[in-house]
């Protein structure tokens, strides 16, 4: 994976790009939206678990970021300064919104029309089934919990690049890691009963 993608670095690039964008020119926000997109709705998708909310959260730290931009000081804290903008949005999006007790059912999930009555046997069932379990596990973890583990397992940052967006240590993000981790495996097992 390109780390510059998933939010960790920065390359001279995208440095111009953020230097540009400051300045108010919407081309070049446009190219590091390009550029961030995919990671940025993943790592959102991964906190929320669920795919409207990644939608409308990635819409959300994508305008924060844009009103924001003129006040970064140095571009090249752009991936930091915009990690922090991903986290506390979902956050913010996790606190607005209530417990939701209908589970969403991602359109490309659904079987075609002549497939209906089939049984659903083979590989692809294997790996839906498991995606589906590791995705209700993740549901029962906190927030604090689910962002850890997106941050370090979905975008591949280092745990120094995760204190660095939280705030806090790596040697707090490693506990914190390590505790998210087993309240993972747990929840993991009481999926599986």
């Amino acid at each position: 994976m390109d780390k510059a993608l998933a939010g960790s670095t920065v390359s001279a690039g995208e440095t111009a790009l953020v230097e540009r964008a400051r300045q108010g020119d919407h081309d070049a926000f446009g190219d590091i939206v390009d550029g961030r997109l995919g990671p940025t709705f993943r790592t959102a998708l991964a906190i929320l678990g669920n795919e409207a909310d990644a939608r409308d959260a990635t819409q959300e730290i994508f305008i924060r970021a844009w009103r924001s931009l003129p006040a970064l000081r140095d571009a090249d804290h752009f991936p930091a300064w915009f990690g922090r903008i991903v986290v506390n949005t979902c956050r913010s999006a996790i606190r607005g919104r209530r417990r939701r007790f209908v589970r969403e059912i991602a359109v490309d999930a659904l079987p075609e029309r002549d497939e209906a009555h089939l049984p659903w046997t083979g590989p692809a069932d294997d790996r839906a089934a498991a995606r589906d379990l590791v995705v209700r596990a993740l549901d029962r973890l906190t927030v604090a919990d689910r962002t850890l583990l997106a941050l370090h397992h979905f975008d591949h940052l280092s745990l120094a690049e995760i204190g660095e967006r939280l705030g806090i240590p790596s040697t707090t993000v490693k506990s914190r890691l390590f505790s998210a981790r087993r309240a993972l495996e747990r929840a993991l097992e009481v999926e599986q009963r």
